[in-house]
């Protein structure tokens, strides 16, 4: 058996997978991840703003310092390396404001090899570079303790001056981001980190991530590179940022989950109560019983308001049809009964008394045979021209209302009937096939006949209505005949009720006419009149 899971179940369970994808989505994408590298590169950008600046109001100390006693100290305007001249928003000083976003990016930026190791320098570092970083080597060891970062402090030559790793001397030329920040250039890029012991506990303060954040920024006076700063931080993992927010994730998805259960349950009761109240009802009309289908009183939502409404009107609709059917069903098994009962009876009659009848008589009961027959066969022709009308499709098919409407009246003017026309020049046509509009004409004009007798005549005529975009077209159809009386016009309609049975009439030609008018967007209706009969009918244009 196929499982059904209950409408509050999928609910629930599509709530509770749209409030894990904000976690999984974290844990996956890299987006995270590289916001928090964009982070590390932002802290490094800011203290290496500031040990440049440090250091550059050091070396600026000392050069000028040293310019009255010792012989030979350089201008503080020609000491360093110039700056690339291509590098504007460096030499031009115009603007005091010169912000330095983070831009690193995982998805972008390419993950380089480790940094390599620094080189022991052909010649020694300067000594002007060396004496303003005597006072700072003290102050970037007991930053490092603080921010964990690794500061280096270069002359314009690329040889260490300053740092927290112990590298005093040495060169960091081999390295990308160094040498380019000695043209003037700040750079951040990516490296892999060398892990040689163990992951630190998640408690710990030292990082697990694998990739490391490189920033090197100049130390520029004017249009002059002074030196470097070159910093270096392991970005934070996402485990371990996951961790370090834990408390306020968990009370994050507590207030989520607090959230979402009472509205799944709300969801769920708005809807699933009103769909199991529209099930019971469903059983109920399909057990046959009647009335059992009503518009709910809270449906809950509009979905569920039209679905209501929908099942309301199709059990009334399926009641009405189903009554339809009885009384058809009944109203057909009486009209074929008594032609029945009359020719078994004149069968009987035939067989018992055949030869001592007279041929006058036979030919009496031979007469009955062959009336009950016909009688039979147009009962039989017309319930298939009513489940015709019942189940036509109408198409896009038009006819000219003045043609037809004149070579019918010919047609029965040469029978002995007087057809009168009355025709409206802007009521042209109607949305129905011609063989159709004929047989509602004919229908009608036979109903007339019939019942108004001998000298009876007809008055067709047409008007327009204009509603809506294309309008309707009227037909009125009046006799001179004797009416119909105030008892029989609510019955007209009725299949099988006429008053011209004895002249061949069996009830159907309203009916037809009716579900013919219907099934095309029209109507038919029995108009008051002071004299014979008066039908209107309303097709579409």
């Amino acid at each position: 058996m196929r499982l059904k899971p209950h409408l509050r179940t999928v609910f629930l369970l599509v709530n509770m997978i749209i409030l894990l994808l904000p976690i999984g989505g974290i844990a996956v994408l890299r987006i995270y991840e590289s916001e928090l590298i964009r982070r590390t590169e932002s802290e490094l950008i800011a203290q290496g703003a500031f040990v440049s600046a440090l250091f550059r109001d050091e070396v600026l100390r000392v050069l000028s310092a040293s310019g009255g006693t010792e012989p030979g100290t350089p201008d503080a305007q020609r000491y360093g390396v110039p700056v690339d001249p291509r590098l504007t928003e460096v030499v031009n000083r115009d603007d005091p404001l010169r912000p330095l976003h983070p831009k690193l990016d995982l998805a972008r930026d390419a993950v380089r090899p480790p940094a390599p190791d620094p080189e022991v320098p052909t010649i020694p570092p300067d000594r002007y570079a060396v004496a303003a970083a005597i006072r700072l080597n003290p102050m970037l060891y007991e930053a490092s303790r603080i921010t964990l970062a690794g500061i280096r402090v270069t002359d314009f030559r690329g040889v260490v001056v300053a740092s927290t790793r112990g590298e005093l001397g040495l060169s960091l030329l081999p390295r990308e981001e160094v040498k380019k920040a000695l043209t003037g250039r700040h750079v951040s890029l990516l490296r892999d980190r060398i892990l040689t012991e163990p992951a630190p506990a998640w408690d710990s303060s030292s990082r697990r991530g694998r990739v490391r954040v490189f920033v090197a920024m100049p130390v520029v006076h004017g249009d002059r590179v002074l030196g470097t700063v070159a910093l270096s931080r392991t970005a934070l993992d996402i485990p371990k940022a996951l961790y370090q927010n834990r408390g306020y994730l968990l009370v994050g998805a507590l207030v989520i989950v607090a959230v979402v259960i009472p509205v799944s349950l709300l969801t769920s009761r708005t809807i699933s109560r009103p769909v199991t109240a529209l099930i019971r009802q469903a059983e109920q009309v399909s057990r046959g019983e009647r009335s059992a289908a009503v518009p709910l009183a809270r449906p809950g939502t509009y979905e569920v308001d039209r679905l209501s409404n929908a099942l309301a009107e199709m059990s009334v609709t399926l009641e009405k049809r189903a009554d339809y059917i009885r009384a058809f069903a009944s109203n057909v098994s009486h009209e074929f009964k008594t032609p029945l009962s009359s020719m078994q009876g004149a069968v009987e009659i035939l067989r018992d008394h055949f030869d001592g009848m007279t041929p006058e008589e036979r030919q009496r009961f031979l007469g009955i045979l062959e009336e009950d027959t016909a009688r039979l066969g147009r009962l039989v022709g017309r319930l298939l021209d009513l489940a015709r009308a019942d189940v036509i499709n109408p198409g896009t098919e038009r006819t000219d209302v003045p043609q037809v409407l004149e070579s019918i009246a010919e047609r029965y003017r040469a029978a002995g009937m007087p057809v009168a026309l009355d025709l409206d020049p802007a009521a042209e046509t109607v949305s129905m096939a011609s063989t159709t509009f004929e047989s509602i004409l004919t229908n009608l004009l036979d109903n007339a006949r019939q019942h108004g007798g001998d000298g009876v005549s007809v008055n067709l005529a047409t008007r327009r209505l204009v509603t809506g975009a294309s309008g309707f077209v009227d037909l009125i159809v009046g006799d001179t005949g004797k009416g119909i009386s105030e008892a029989d016009r609510e019955k007209v309609f009725r299949p099988f009720f006429t008053t011209a049975r004895a002249v061949g009439g069996t009830g159907l030609g309203l009916s037809i006419v009716q579900a013919l008018t219907a099934a095309h967007g029209g109507t038919i209706s029995l108009e008051p009149s002071t004299s014979g009969t008066r039908f209107r009918v309303c097709l579409p244009r």
